[in-house]
């Protein structure tokens, strides 16, 4: 068996809902051995919903294959334990509301001070200071917070963006720090402390609608599937009622589609349309040139000229036409003895053993005395 990159590697990772869970599961999905230390009544996200075999979705997504140990940090004998897994652990995870690792005795500080080698990953909604530093944040708040609400959409009552992006982009920040920090430590024999925020992942998927508003004309409108910048781009409607989207992004795109699916050549030399930036000037009139032209052609004909001319489009598809995809790769997991499929990992390496992992654990599934010390004893 191919030796994965985290292999012999053990996170402890204090966590809840989406963020820091989503965080150490790609840590496992590496090969990290990830203990899971949950309040006594269990993470929280576990009764998110009951949809799969009557388990949370999310749960099921984010914590294949960890190990799930219930501690009252209150608690004395817990805290010890706590201590005794820290003592030998690689990484230290923790997504607790404001202040409240400090309070139990686990800043980042202050652990790296008895642990030395030890890299701690401390996950917050707004950062360590600021004004908004001590509030809890979830992914909502925080899509509003940033402005990504307001640059998602369609104009019209606002929406939120359908899946945690917060959350899940906090999260991969964090395992890329939290990579970063242990090849550090190869070279160093040093740990880290990492910092993370909802509020600074948010913030930096919206670095082009800031540049564009404070050095620029004006923020991006809501437009819902067209781009402020670039046309063609967005959905249009064939004669036979299917829609498909465009996106056309460079010159060399835009005369192969002038050519072979408008079939007006002419628009080529047009200096409206000349170059991308003045043909985003002029994305209504395109728009309407492009309508025009497939809604008289059937959603055949249309994708025959786009194939000929090698135009990037796409069908707008619902989950139910996820869950059928041709191109969809995934991977199988056990919820309560019942195979489940669900979307592999993006990233594909050499080392990835998929369905090794397992399934999601049971709040302190792996709690037992006996286990814990047959634990500590294989640990050390």
């Amino acid at each position: 068996m191919m030796q994965q990159p985290l292999q012999g590697m053990l996170v402890v990772s204090l966590e809840h809902a989406v963020a820091a869970p989503y965080c150490s599961s790609r840590l496992a999905q590496a090969g990290a051995r990830v203990i899971k230390v949950e309040r006594p009544e269990g993470d929280f996200a576990r009764d998110y919903d009951r949809e799969v075999y009557g388990e949370s979705s999310y749960f099921v997504w984010i914590n294949q294959g960890k190990e799930s140990l219930a501690l009252d940090l209150r608690e004395s004998a817990d805290m010890e334990q706590m201590m005794d897994l820290l003592a030998q652990a690689d990484v230290f995870i923790q997504n607790l509301a404001p202040g409240s690792a400090q309070r139990l005795g686990l800043g980042s500080d202050s652990l790296r001070v008895t642990f030395p080698r030890l890299v701690t990953c401390d996950i917050s909604g707004y950062g360590e200071t600021g004004p908004m530093h001590d509030l809890k944040a979830y992914d909502l708040l925080v899509q509003a917070e940033s402005g990504l609400v307001s640059v998602n959409g369609a104009p019209g009552p606002w929406g939120r963006i359908g899946v945690s992006i917060c959350d899940i982009t906090a999260g991969m920040n964090a395992a890329q720090g939290i990579l970063e920090a242990l090849l550090l430590r190869e070279r160093t024999g040093q740990g880290s402390a990492l910092k993370v925020s909802l509020f600074d992942a948010a913030a930096e998927l919206m670095a082009v609608p800031y540049l564009q508003a404070r050095y620029g004309h004006a923020a991006p409108a809501r437009g819902g599937l067209k781009h402020p910048s670039i046309a063609a781009y967005g959905a249009f409607t064939c004669s036979d009622g299917r829609e498909l989207v465009l996106a056309v992004q460079n010159d060399r795109e835009w005369r192969a589609f002038c050519e072979h699916v408008l079939q007006q050549p002419e628009l080529i030399t047009d200096v409206r349309f000349a170059t991308s930036a003045s043909r985003g000037t002029h994305s209504n009139q395109i728009d309407d040139m492009i309508q025009a032209v497939i809604g008289a052609l059937t959603w055949g004909e249309v994708t025959d000229r786009l194939t000929e001319a090698q135009t990037p489009f796409g069908t707008i598809n619902s989950v139910m036409d996820l869950i059928h995809h041709p191109q969809l790769r995934t991977h199988q997991v056990m919820v309560r003895g019942r195979p489940v499929e669900m979307p592999a990992p993006a990233c594909r390496t050499t080392w990835q053993i998929f369905g090794a992992l397992g399934s999601a654990p049971a709040v302190n599934e792996h709690g037992q005395l006996d286990s814990i010390k047959l634990k500590k004893a294989h640990l050390s």
